[in-house]
C-alpha cells in the first residue's frame, strides 16, 4: 500500500510517499499555502491536487498526518488542530488518515542536512519534506501504524 505523509506547518507543508511493503520513505516536496489562509480549505484543495497528481498504482491509498506531541507524550492546542485538520483531509479526500507521532522529526532533518553544504534557505526549503519522510518511516517501521481517522 502507499502512504502519502504530511507534515503540517503553519506557512509550509512538508510531503513524502512511501510504501508499506518496502517499508521506503522519500521526500516529495513542500506544499508553501499557510494553514489558515481560507480556514484550511486552500491546503486542503492543495493536498487533494497532490494525491491527484499520483496516478495509477503510485498513488496513495492512505495518508499519515504528524502528531506533534509534548516531550512528555502529552498533547497541547497544537494536537488539537492538527486531528481536526486530519479529520477535515479525511472527509475532503475520501481517504483513510493516520495520526502519527512526529516528535524529533524536524530536529533529524536538520541532522540530516548538517554538513551538507546547502545554505539557510536550501535547507528551510527542504526541512519539511524531510520531516514527512521521517514520520513516515516511523509509521512504517511500527506495525499497526498510528491512530486512524476516517
Amino acid at each position: 500500500m502507499r502512504y502519502l505523509a504530511i507534515d503540517l506547518g503553519d506557512r509550509r507543508t512538508g510531503l513524502a510517499l512511501g510504501d508499506g511493503e518496502t517499508r521506503l520513505a522519500t521526500p516529495m516536496g513542500v506544499v508553501e499555502i499557510p494553514m489558515a489562509r481560507s480556514d484550511g480549505a486552500a491546503l486542503l484543495d492543495a493536498l487533494a491536487g497532490e494525491i491527484d497528481a499520483q496516478i495509477g498504482e503510485d498513488a496513495p491509498a492512505e495518508l499519515v498526518v504528524g502528531l506533534p506531541l509534548n516531550m512528555d507524550g502529552s498533547e497541547g492546542p497544537r494536537a488539537a488542530l492538527v486531528r481536526a485538520f486530519a479529520d477535515r483531509l479525511a472527509r475532503h479526500t475520501g481517504r483513510r488518515v493516520h495520526l502519527h507521532d512526529e516528535r524529533l522529526t524536524s530536529a533529524d532533518a536538520d541532522w540530516a542536512m548538517a554538513g551538507s553544504g546547502l545554505t539557510h534557505g536550501q535547507k528551510k526549503s527542504r526541512r519539511d519534506a524531510l520531516a514527512a519522510a521521517a514520520i513516515l518511516r516511523s509509521f512504517l517501521g511500527q506495525s499497526g501504524g498510528g491512530e486512524a481517522r476516517g
